[in-house]
């Protein structure tokens, strides 16, 4: 295949297949399917996995940052909720999709990478839980999907709420398990346990570990893709490509060197690089550090030259994961990709009204605070490591062209689907039908 085709800078990664991936069990997977789209894993039971990780919205939310917790609706269409009810702040980050993430090399995830395999706290994992995350989870996964649980903004809710936001305050694996006492009392899930995990002979024996790794079986199943027209050209078909999506890949491993981040087979370095992202929203700060702002990597690694540096995402499926970039900042991918060109240029040339956030009034004086901010935004400009690379408009559109074979042909469709009701009663949120 690759005599057949044009020259590139950078060999083309080989073509993925089903041993890169976790084989999750059949019967966890249809376990998981409803517990990710059922709200009882919520502190206030009215937010699921799939309002923030819907499929009709390319497995994220279509904003650029969340409306978690307190919200209503899906998507562009979601509110911030009403009186008492309503979100106390944004989720700080963009909603990543969900492709690929059972993929056996992936070792790191969330924007900033706090959440990796590692030996740190002689657990297989460093992650925000350090010494207290809890035994018996079965892979990076599984570890990733029980954190948006006790999260205040975004699953928990806020002190005095519910019993899993208040047991979050004093220490965070005080709640994981009220909430796997939760889902054991359900008759529905007992049984469902029992029947799908060898180790759960009865409902008493179910933890917030066998929670993880069932959500973490069922998107493996549900959002393991590599069957796009790119995977089928590095497989041997150099037909699968148009002349503009092979142009683009031309330039995606030459010219452009886009490759020099998005490697591999996955197409991520699992790095982290500060791109300059114009930044806006109530931002990610330590505990420690009183402005309204987002250091990236350096909030986890406390490493000066990690400052501003977000994880490199992997692109299968990316055409569907609108907005793009750790905070959604841009609505396309050609914004996306002409930033990536001349970042600084780009930054100076953003506009608020690129973002997609819902109208929160009460959090209208935050959302672009930073942007106020002159020593904050001198020092994101000069963290910057990217030099300008001059393409043509033309050029541009053949990388988007590019990037847009990279959609699985199964990616819109599922294998298990949205389920119509869940055990629990509670409500399933809806289709998107915009």
């Amino acid at each position: 295949m690759l005599c057949a085709s044009p020259a590139f800078a950078t060999d083309l990664p080989r073509p993925l297949g089903v041993d890169d991936f976790i084989q999750p069990d059949p019967a966890q997977a249809r376990l998981g399917q409803l517990l990710f789209y059922d709200p009882i894993l919520s502190g206030n039971r009215n937010i699921a996995c799939s309002s923030c990780h819907h499929p009709d919205l390319g497995t994220g939310d279509g904003l650029s940052l969340g409306i978690g917790e307190g919200g209503q609706g899906l998507g562009k269409n979601r509110t911030a909720g009403m009186g008492e009810d309503r979100i106390r702040k944004r989720i700080p980050r963009n909603a990543s999709g969900l492709w690929n993430l059972g993929a056996k090399a992936l070792d790191v995830m969330f924007h900033d990478g706090r959440l990796s395999v590692a030996d740190t706290y002689e657990n297989g994992f460093n992650s925000p839980a350090e010494e207290w995350l809890p035994e018996g989870l079965d892979n990076l996964l599984a570890a990733q999907a029980i954190f948006p649980l006790v999260a205040q903004f975004e699953m928990a809710g806020n002190p005095k709420e519910n019993e899993i936001a208040g047991a979050v305050h004093q220490r965070i694996d005080y709640a994981w398990p009220i909430i796997a006492d939760r889902v054991r009392h359900v008759p529905a899930y007992a049984a469902a346990f029992v029947r799908a995990v060898p180790h759960i002979e009865t409902s008493e024996d179910i933890t917030i570990a066998d929670i993880g790794n069932a959500l973490s079986a069922f998107m493996v199943w549900e959002w393991t893709s590599f069957d796009s027209p790119f995977d089928a050209y590095l497989a041997g078909d150099i037909t699968a490509l148009g002349p503009d999506q092979r142009a683009g890949l031309k330039l995606f491993y030459g010219k452009a060197d886009c490759v020099s981040c998005h490697a591999g087979s996955l197409m991520s370095d699992q790095g982290f690089h500060a791109l300059g992202l114009p930044p806006f929203g109530p931002g990610r700060t330590r505990r420690f550090d009183p402005m309204v702002r987002d250091v990236g990597r350096m909030g986890e690694s406390d490493d000066l030259a990690d400052a501003y540096a977000f994880r490199t995402p992997m692109l299968r499926n990316v055409a569907l994961t609108a907005p793009y970039g750790h905070n959604g900042a841009y609505p396309t991918l050609e914004g996306m990709v002409r930033h990536h060109l001349d970042p600084l240029a780009a930054l100076d040339a953003w506009t608020p009204e690129m973002a997609a956030l819902p109208e929160v009034p009460w959090l209208a004086g935050i959302d672009f605070m930073v942007r106020q901010d002159t020593r904050e935004m001198a020092r994101q400009r000069a963290a910057v490591t990217l030099a300008p690379i001059s393409l043509t408009d033309i050029e541009v559109d053949q990388i988007v062209a590019f990037l847009d074979s990279l959609t699985g042909a199964g990616a819109k469709m599922g294998r298990l689907g949205v389920p119509k009701t869940v055990p629990s009663g509670l409500p399933v949120d809806p289709r998107v039908t915009d």
